[in-house]
């Protein structure tokens, strides 16, 4: 998830951030949620259009935090609302293709209607939100994932390629990344570690396309989108930039 955020995810500049995101997309980074929720909607527009093309050129998709898709067609939307997901979409469409919406228990979970795909969180300390919790681990995740009516992407606390292997165990149909992408000094290098741990584990367990992780894989369910199951192999972590509350 993109954000130049604080120290606890790098606290990169604009420029900056677009570096980083483009070294995750080198490192096989094939999603990224625009959080930079407090910057004025014009900024934040104009980070999106240069943020797009990067993630278009390698077959990826940007995925905007809230209810606006700055020009795009996917949207990552708070558990706090609003409920159901907005309708108007870009271009004349009835809505984004891809909604996506933020969940940490069961609860939440039990709210969903036509959104596509949810993420549950965290399921590690996070130091990217120092505090934020309990965490669920990887056995509540697990129970979680099994009530869940649509697929879900593992988040918090992300960092390594061990833990990418045990949210898959769990049934994780992705995982999303920040702070482990955001603050090394590698981001090509940090993305491609991720990503190289999600295809080597799911390769074996499933036989879906390659989507990125914010799209579905074993959860049961296919997404209602075709957008959202391009063809290849294996599935890649995403990288939300920071900023703001989930």
């Amino acid at each position: 998830m993109a954000d130049r955020g604080g120290g606890a995810t790098g606290g990169a500049e604009p420029g900056e951030l677009v570096r980083v995101v483009a070294g995750a997309v080198a490192g096989g980074v094939r999603w990224v949620v625009l959080r930079e929720k407090g910057l004025p909607r014009a900024e934040r527009a104009a980070l999106a259009a240069e943020l797009r093309p990067i993630l278009a050129e390698a077959g990826g998709t940007l995925v905007v935090a809230g209810p606006d898709p700055l020009g795009g067609d996917a949207v990552h939307l708070p558990a706090a609302g609003p409920y159901p997901p907005p309708r108007p979409g870009p271009a004349g469409r009835a809505r984004p293709w891809l909604v996506g919406r933020s969940c940490h228990d069961a609860a939440e979970l039990a709210r969903l209607t036509i959104e596509d795909y949810a993420t549950l969180s965290p399921v590690y300390p996070s130091r990217s939100k120092p505090g934020y919790g309990p965490p669920l681990g990887t056995r509540r995740l697990g129970e979680l994932i099994r009530f869940s009516p649509v697929p879900v992407l593992a988040l918090g606390g992300i960092e390594t390629p061990d833990q990418v292997r045990a949210c898959l165990t769990a049934g994780a149909a992705g995982v999303a990344v920040q702070g482990a992408i955001m603050r090394a000094g590698d981001p090509a290098g940090a993305a491609a570690a991720l990503t190289t741990a999600w295809a080597e584990a799911a390769a074996p367990t499933t036989d879906w396309p390659e989507a990125a992780a914010l799209t579905t894989a074993r959860a049961g369910g296919r997404s209602r989108h075709p957008h959202a199951e391009t063809q290849g192999t294996g599935l890649w972590p995403t990288v939300p930039t920071p900023g703001g509350q989930a």
